[in-house]
Parts: C-alpha cells; sequence; structure tokens
C-alpha cells in the first residue's frame, strides 16, 4: 500500500512512521516495516535494532508535544498482506471525556461487568471507543486542539530533531 507523503512523519531504511489513515484522531500513529514480514521473528537484526530506539522516540516526543492522559503503544494485526506494525493511540482527556458521555459503552455497568460509581476504564475500552468513533463512524466526536495535518507537521518537525 502507498501511503501519501502527507502523512509520513520520519522514514528509515527499514521502518515507516505515518499518521494512521482511517481515523480523525489526531495523533494516532503507525510504525510500520518496511520488509513484507509478519513477525518480529523475522526482521531483519538492524530493522529490529533501529526498532526500539524509533519507538521510545515516538513515545518521548508525543508525550512531549501532545500531552495525551494515556498512549498505548500496541502490535495488533493478523491480516495477511500487511507488514508488522505498531499503532502509537495517544488517548487525550477530552477523548476520555466523550468515552464517558457516550451511553453506549456504559452498557458495562448496566450489566454489573464494571463497578458503578467512580468512572474506571480500561485500555481495551477506550482503543475500541478510538477504533469505532474516530475511524468508522459517519459522524465522530469533536476534535478539540490541533486537527491532524497540524499534529503530523508539528510531529514531524520534532521527530526530526
Amino acid at each position: 500500500m502507498q501511503i501519501d507523503p502527507a502523512y509520513i512523519l520520519i522514514e528509515t531504511e527499514h521502518w515507516l512512521l505515518n499518521h494512521h489513515l482511517a481515523t480523525n484522531l489526531p495523533g494516532y500513529l503507525m510504525l510500520g516495516a518496511k520488509a513484507p514480514v509478519d513477525a518480529l521473528a523475522d526482521m531483519p537484526d538492524a530493522a529490529l535494532a533501529e526498532l526500539g530506539g524509533l519507538l521510545a522516540k515516538t513515545q518521548r516526543v508525543m508525550q512531549a508535544h501532545l500531552k495525551p492522559k494515556h498512549l498505548y503503544i500496541s502490535r495488533y494485526g493478523h491480516m495477511p498482506g500487511f507488514p508488522l506494525h505498531f499503532h502509537f493511540i495517544p488517548v487525550y482527556d477530552w477523548v476520555e471525556d466523550s468515552f464517558w458521555q457516550d451511553a453506549r459503552y456504559r452498557r458495562l455497568q448496566d450489566l454489573g461487568l464494571q463497578p458503578q460509581g467512580h468512572p474506571l476504564t480500561d485500555g481495551a475500552e477506550l482503543t475500541l471507543f478510538v477504533w469505532r468513533e474516530f475511524g468508522e463512524s459517519p459522524t465522530p466526536p469533536l476534535i478539540q486542539g490541533p486537527s491532524v495535518g497540524q499534529v503530523v507537521d508539528s510531529l514531524r518537525a520534532h521527530l526530526r530533531d
């Protein structure tokens, strides 16, 4: 798959960091392998050596400049044809507020599967919310703060420092 250069933040010999193409959430990044492999064990040693530094630098820059309440770094993916990649999902205060304001996500509390009272949630619930509401919904929650394009430009500048 060809990625629009407007979404690319940095590119190294083995990795490509870009804004997720199918989300409206500013700062949702993807770090993907250039090699056509889907397992860490199959990556060239040089790519593995580069990976740790890229993960750490991306986390450091995102936390310093986007200031999310939570930052999830995950590997999902079992779809054929996609190389190994990692998701960087920023969960801002306003994203978590949107989650709590959406009655559809209160169903676990209604069923007694989640504590009542003080709102507690976990990464799985918030990740599902981000995927469904910012990626799949025809009417995503309103964005607070910089747009996707503004975030890409800002992070690109800081990651290249």
